[in-house]
Formats: structure tokens, sequence, C-alpha cells
């Protein structure tokens, strides 16, 4: 068993596609429209480009407990989900440049260093180093 697909809640497709492939680095992997409007949109890793895709899921606009525990999330700062990175500053300032606004700076956390930023589309998002 492996994990091939994981899904992130996002309110607008389109605007969660670039900002995930534009600012974040991430490859449109299939792109297929849905009834009323929606799409079975996934992106991948550049650097893993057969592994786990990621689902950009528009559930918040369709079933309202998604909306109330994505909104809960974001009220709380909790992130999401997480990335993996190899060098926590450096993805943070080449974001930052962007335009990306992060809720915490690299912060090391015991054996991690993390950050978390705003992914734009109801998602705080954390990226993480292990030191």
């Amino acid at each position: 068993m492996k994990v091939t697909l994981i899904s992130i809640p996002v309110r607008d497709q389109e605007k969660a596609l670039k900002f995930y492939t534009e600012k974040l680095g991430f490859i449109k992997k299939k792109d297929v429209p849905l009834e009323g409007g929606n799409r079975w949109v996934t992106i991948v890793s550049k650097e893993a480009q057969d592994g786990p895709e990621l689902l950009l899921e528009p559930a918040p606009n369709h079933f309202e407990p998604s909306k109330v525990y994505q909104d809960a999330l974001m009220d709380a700062g909790i992130p999401y989900t997480q990335f993996d990175v190899q060098n926590v500053d450096t993805e943070y300032k080449r974001l930052t440049k962007l335009g990306v606004e992060f809720s915490m700076k690299p912060t090391e956390m015991g054996t991690v260093k993390v950050a978390v930023f705003n992914d734009t589309c109801g998602n705080n998002i954390q990226l993480v180093e292990e030191v």
C-alpha cells in the first residue's frame, strides 16, 4: 500500500493552481473538467513527478463542514499540511520575495526548523527542514 493522492481544500481552484505552480514551483499533472464548473486538478513536486499527487479540492465551496473545518484551522493558526524542504531559510527568502505571507518566520523546534505561510486559498502550510 502507498499514498498516491492527497487532497487539500481550496476555495478557488484557478487561484490555487496559479499559487502552487507559480509561487511554490509544483507542476500541474492533471486538469480534467467536472460538473458544476469544478475540475480534477492535481499537482506534483518537481523533484518527485511520479510521486504523490496533491489534489486541489473545491470541497469548501460545496460541503459546509469542510469550510467550517478549514476556517477553524486558519483561525487557530494551525497548518493544514506540511511540505518538507532542504532549507527553510532559503525557501522563506525566495517565497517572501514572491509576495507569500508568512505567519511564522523560520523557527527551530528541536530537531526541525519550521515556517508557516498562507496559501491564499484558505490554508496555512508549514515548511519543515530536518536539522
